[in-house]
Parts: structure tokens; sequence; C-alpha cells
């Protein structure tokens, strides 16, 4: 296995590339193959047999599956801090490979066993996160200054990878679940991970691996404790107040769930299990550590060089965009639970003649809407939808295709509760109905996530895009918190009494109360972007200035 250079023609495309885009193909229908029959299995397996049919069983399945989704997106942090302190890119994402394909076994083993079964959602948790920081740049560090014209190329074929593995994976699953059972519709995605870590590790003596930088003076958190630690004469320390402040919140919190979780009687809500406890600590680390930070970020001047201090403080921004963002993905991943669990009370047009009956026969395979629609989308908005815009006078700036973005995924759920409401009062609903939400969920998508990684590149220094990538994934995490916190609050007497009075079924009103939810984060984040400082830190063309 190369660690320095790896011999091929200049301008070339990399020899090693199939082996990356090999493993990303098998690696991403293996995921999406597992995580779209998560629902329709919790549903009806004996795991959840403990529960009455209806709605217990389906809000300890979303409950799970928003858990489980919780974990896909906080364990990049621990992926990408192991590979940049000490093991570099292609041991970490080899080694959590080999954690993700036995968590598929025990998927596909255990499917009558909590114990065994919760245990391989974790380990597909922990190793699918853990790689997902890491393969995207693993591929980066195939190029050079020779042929970095083909990295575009390459990254292109990485998303179109992604939706192409999503789609097939969407279709294809629940069938396997329907005619053949848990253990084939769970193994046939092991072995798709199986085979894509072997085709990871086919390549490795021709990989190019970048050494892992240790530990580097002048990173985010460093340049945050000095500031934080800093003290000045005659300056206050409100910053420090803040932070120690929200590290007291956070212990507070924990220590709550801890004491409630052996029978001391304390006033903390029974439904705040420890992930929904933790992500909230983990918010408000977050938060007040940032804002402490910003406080009296200037003390870290001298002790840090000025770039590092800027990127900070960039970073500081662009996270608020981000909390912004989170309520975007509280709807999203939701089309993976509550959509299809609305699609099972819908009717499958079999008896017309445009519905594909002898490929689409279960209402979770709607899910793959989503990535053909992405594959359109994108291509359309960016040849059709953003030049005519323009043409008619209209800047469709990062920040503003954001805020469309979201605001578009809330129409999608008003669309959604239109739907319910029809079900809920007797009538039968096509299945095909459920595309008007997916388009505009869809539409949405593209507007925020494609956007988003383009706006925080622009936006963060060089030395700071590794943190930016992880706080991104955070607010995927953070989306799916807001739907266990929704759920937990609507296990409360006196708000399942609200609803009640409101003479909307339990379903409908958390569809239009979503919807809101996405309206008020769209008009909070149009506020917010007026007064956002644009940055450009893009590279500086070769030989600019000469």
């Amino acid at each position: 296995m190369s660690t320095a250079n790896v011999a091929q023609g200049a301008g070339r495309m990399p020899r090693q590339i199939p082996y990356i885009i090999g493993n990303e193909a098998c690696e991403r229908f293996s995921f999406y193959g597992m995580r779209n029959i998560l629902i329709p299995f919790l549903i009806s397996s004996v795991l959840l047999a403990y529960l009455p049919d209806g709605p217990e069983r389906e809000g300890a399945a979303k409950d799970i599956f928003h858990t489980f989704v919780i974990g896909v997106y906080f364990f990049p942090l621990l992926g990408g801090w192991l590979s940049d302190r000490f093991f570099g890119k292609y041991n970490t994402v080899l080694w959590f490979s080999l954690v993700y394909c036995a968590g598929h076994a025990c998927l596909a083993m255990f499917e009558d066993s909590r114990t065994g079964f919760y245990t391989g959602l974790f380990l597909i948790a922990l190793g699918s996160g853990g790689i997902k920081p890491l393969v995207v740049s693993f591929c980066g560090d195939q190029f050079d200054q020779s042929n970095k014209d083909k990295a575009k190329l390459v990254f292109d074929a990485f998303y179109w990878i992604i939706n192409f593995g999503s789609f097939f994976a969407s279709l294809l699953a629940p069938l396997l679940l329907r005619n053949y059972g848990p253990s084939v519709a769970f193994g046939v995605p092991g072995v798709l991970m199986f085979i894509a870590t072997f085709v990871f590790w086919l390549g490795r003596r021709k990989y190019v691996n970048v050494p892992p930088s240790g530990a580097d003076p002048d990173s985010f958190l460093s340049v945050v404790r000095t500031a934080l630690r800093e003290r000045r004469e005659g300056q206050g320390n409100l910053g420090s107040l803040v932070a120690n402040a929200g590290i007291a919140l956070a212990v507070l919190m924990l220590a709550s769930w801890a004491l409630a979780a052996v029978g001391v009687p304390l006033p903390w809500p029974d439904a705040f299990g420890f992930v929904i406890t933790a992500c909230l600590a983990l918010g408000v680390l977050i938060a007040a550590g940032g804002w402490g930070a910003s406080l009296q970020l200037e003390r870290a001047r001298g002790r840090h060089p000025d770039a590092a201090v800027d990127g900070v403080r960039a970073v500081l921004r662009i996270l608020i965009v981000f909390a912004l963002v989170t309520p975007f993905w509280s709807l999203f991943d939701q089309k993976a639970s509550t959509w299809i669990i609305q699609g099972n009370a819908m009717l499958i047009p079999h008896d017309q003649w445009w519905w594909p009956s002898w490929l689409v026969k279960e209402p979770a395979q709607m899910q793959a809407l989503n990535p053909l629609l992405v594959m359109l989308l994108i291509p359309f908005n960016n040849l059709v939808l953003y030049p005519a815009l323009r043409r008619m006078g209209f800047q469709v700036t990062a920040l503003r295709r954001m805020g469309w973005g979201i605001a578009f995924s809330g129409v999608a759920w008003i669309a959604a509760g239109v739907l319910q409401l029809w079900i809920d009062g007797g009538s039968e609903v096509s299945l095909a109905w459920q595309g008007l939400p997916y388009l505009l969920l869809t539409f949405g998508e593209v507007l925020v996530s494609a956007t988003a990684l383009e706006f925080a590149y622009s936006q963060a220094p060089h030395a700071m895009k590794g943190v930016i990538m992880a706080f991104w994934y955070l607010t995927s995490t953070f989306g799916s918190l807001w739907v266990l916190l929704t759920n937990a609050g609507v296990r409360n007497d006196a708000v399942t009494a609200a609803i009640a009075s409101s003479g909307l079924s339990e379903n409908a009103f958390l569809m239009f109360f979503f919807a809101a939810f996405a309206f008020v984060a769209a008009a909070a984040f149009a506020a917010y972007a007026r007064r956002y400082p644009m940055q450009d830190n893009y590279r500086a063309a070769s030989g600019a200035g000469a």
C-alpha cells in the first residue's frame, strides 16, 4: 500500500478511483436497503409485539428509526477525529466498514431478538457514521495538480452513485421483505456491504494515503479554548460565564436522567430517554460554547494566527445557518417513517393501466421517487430554472435557495396533511397521490442539501472545512431529535387532549405542526440571511497576482 505518490500519467484518471466508486455504490445500496425497510419491519415484527397494533406501535417504530438516524449522523465526529489524529483515512474506513458488516449480520440473524437486532442497528450507525466523512475526502486525496480537472467528474459520479444505489435499494428491499422475509431482506444489504469492503480493500496497494495530521495547535477547539480561558485586565469574562453555564446545564441534564433512571424522583420527563437527553446536552454545549467564544474570541489573537481566529469566527456564523436548517431534516427524514406509515393506509392503484404493478407493490417503495427526482431536478434547476430566474432579475444566492428549500418542505407536509385528512375522512386515497409531497420535499432537498455544502465550502477557510463537515452532519442528528421530542410530547395527556379538541387525528395534526415548524424556520432563516456577512474562501487560481 503506497503512502506517498502513486505512479500515474500526468492528467490521467487515477487507477484506484474505480475501487472507491465501486465501494460507494455497494455501501449506499446496503445502507438505504436496510434503512428503507426498517419501519415496515418494526411495525410487523415480534420486537414490538408487546405493544398493541396501531399508533402505539407505529410511534415506537418511529422512535427507534430516528434514534438510529441520530447515531448515523453523530458518529462522523468519531470517525473524522480518529482518522485525522491517529489512523489515517484508509485504515479508519476499512475498520469501520468491518463494524458495519457485523451490524448487517446482526440484523439478518437476530430478527426475533431485541438485544441482537438493536445491537445491529448500533453497529451500523457506528460503521456508517464512522466512514461518512472520510470516503469523499479520501477520494479527493487521490488527485494532484496534474489531474485535478478529473476530480469534478469523480465527485459528480459520487453523487450520482449515491442516488443510483438509493433508487434501486428503495425499490428492491421492500420486495425482498415482502417475498422472502427479514433475514433475506436484511441479509442482501449485508452481502453488498461485505462486497463494498472487499472492493475497497482490493485497491489498498494503489491508494495515495495522506498521513494523519495529529494534534493541531490551531484547531477550532484549541482556538475556542484559548478564547474562553484567556483573562484580560479590566475586561469581564462574560463569554466564559456563558460557556461554563452551558457545561453546568448539560451536566445537570445528564445527571437528572441518570438519577431518574434509577428511581430518584426528579422533575425530568419520563419520555426523555438517554438519547434525547444526550442530544439536548450536546446542543446546549454547542450553543453556549459557541456564544461564549464569540463574545471574547479576539483574546485568542497572538496566541493563534489571525487566520485561525478568523476561521473560528466564520465557523460560528455558519453554525447559526446550520441550526436554522435542522427543522428541514426533521421533515425530510420522516419520509422513511411517517410517510411510510401513511402509505400503509392508502390504496395501491393496481387496477390502473399506468401503475407499474409488476414492480411497485409496497408503500415503502415510494421512497424510490426521492433519488429519482434528485437526479432529474439537479440538472433542471441548473440548466433551466436558475438561468430563467436570473434573466428575470432574481439573484439566486445560496442562502436564498436554502431558505426557499426549507419553505418547500413545509408545503410538502401541508400536501401530506391534506392526504391524511382524506384518509381520516374515510376516503380511499390512491398511493399515487404521495408523489406530490415527494416532489415538493425533494425539490426542497435539492435547494437545501446540495446548496449548503457549496455555501459552507465558500464561507469556511481551508483549515476549518473538516470542522464544518462534522457540524453539517450534526444537523441531521438534531433534525431527528426534534422528531423524538415531538413524539414524546404527544404522549402527554394534556397534549393528546389538545389534539383531540382540534378535531384532527394525531397524524394529521403532527403533519400540519411540522409544516408550521418549517415555515417558522424559513422565516427565521430569511431574517438571519439578510445580515449574514458573505465571505469568499475559494482558493486563488494558479498564478494569480503574477
